[in-house]
């Protein structure tokens, strides 16, 4: 089991910046990747940054160049700086976290969620 505790989230006005941070505390070690996502009202929940266990990230193009996924060196907290934000980037973002052991094979497991509102 892997739990997850989003926190940064709020009201920020377009073109500010804002930082989300992601902390996972249990199996840890089985963890193969971490990442955000979002889930603007009305729309699909959507992959917004990955970083695998080996550091490779992945970002959607709509956040390319504004905003960046990173970790600690104990690889249990990960952040997402989130620059130039825009109105469109409001939505409720979720910390992931892909799991794999040999017991019970891979796993999603899902933060509660933070709230970012970029007012115009």
């Amino acid at each position: 089991q892997v739990q997850l505790v989003e926190s940064g989230g709020g009201l920020v006005q377009a073109g500010r910046s804002m930082r989300l941070s992601c902390v996972a505390s249990g199996s840890i070690g089985s963890i193969n990747a971490m990442g955000w996502y979002r889930q603007a009202p009305g729309k699909q929940r959507e992959l917004v940054s990955r970083i695998t266990r080996g550091g490779s990230t992945n970002y959607a193009d709509s956040v390319k160049g504004r905003f960046s996924i990173s970790r600690d060196d104990t690889k249990t907290t990960v952040y997402l700086q989130m620059n130039s934000l825009k109105p469109e980037d409001t939505a409720v973002y979720y910390c992931n976290a892909d799991s794999f052991t040999f017991q019970s094979g891979r796993n999603d497991y899902w933060g509660r969620g933070t709230q970012v509102t970029v007012s115009s």
